[in-house]
């Protein structure tokens, strides 16, 4: 049996999937480097956007009322 090799996101290198502590990534760089790409907006998933300059009424202050 072939041993399994997987496509590294980041960097498209092949790396081997069994004994990879950072699988699906090649290495700690490239998990990072996708760490930061999320963190920073740069992947994104799709969906509504949500108005939120509206005030929700249950969510006021009972002071307020």
């Amino acid at each position: 049996m072939e041993d399994l090799t997987v496509t590294c996101p980041v960097c498209k290198k092949k790396t081997p999937w069994k004994e990879n502590a950072f699988r699906p990534f090649c290495s700690d760089r490239c998990r990072l480097i996708d760490l930061g790409k999320w963190a920073s907006d740069e992947y994104r998933i799709p969906g509504e956007k949500n108005d939120t300059s509206e005030e929700n009424p249950e969510e006021k202050n009972p002071d307020e009322l």
